[in-house]
């Protein structure tokens, strides 16, 4: 009789690693504010997303008022793609690239 795997139930996670952040990309929009559908191919890209995770350091500095499951405004040009999800959807960005972070007011 074998023993079942212990890694076969485990889940596996994205962390990032110094200063960096998970975050998971809002879907690029196929209609205009106005309404408008756009063909398929072409699409309003999107800079906005979801923080999915921040590395330690990130959630250990108060220099960084960026916490999990923020809504952000971020700048693609040095995000890495993380193959993680088939949507492809998750990107590791480097915090100087959250360049604003949205909030509520009371």
């Amino acid at each position: 009789m074998t023993k079942p795997s212990s890694t076969t139930n485990k889940l596996e996670t994205v962390e990032p690693i110094g200063l960096r952040v998970l975050i998971r990309k809002d879907e690029d929009r196929k209609q205009t504010k106005a309404g408008i559908h756009l063909p398929d191919k072409i699409e309003i890209p999107t800079l906005t997303g979801r923080v999915v995770a921040i590395s330690a350091m990130i959630d250990h500095d108060e220099d960084y008022p960026v916490a999990q499951y923020d809504k952000v405004l971020f700048n693609p040009k040095d995000a890495i793609p993380v193959d993680f999800e088939g949507d492809n959807r998750l990107f590791v960005v480097p915090v100087e690239n959250v360049v604003a972070v949205f909030r509520k007011s009371d």
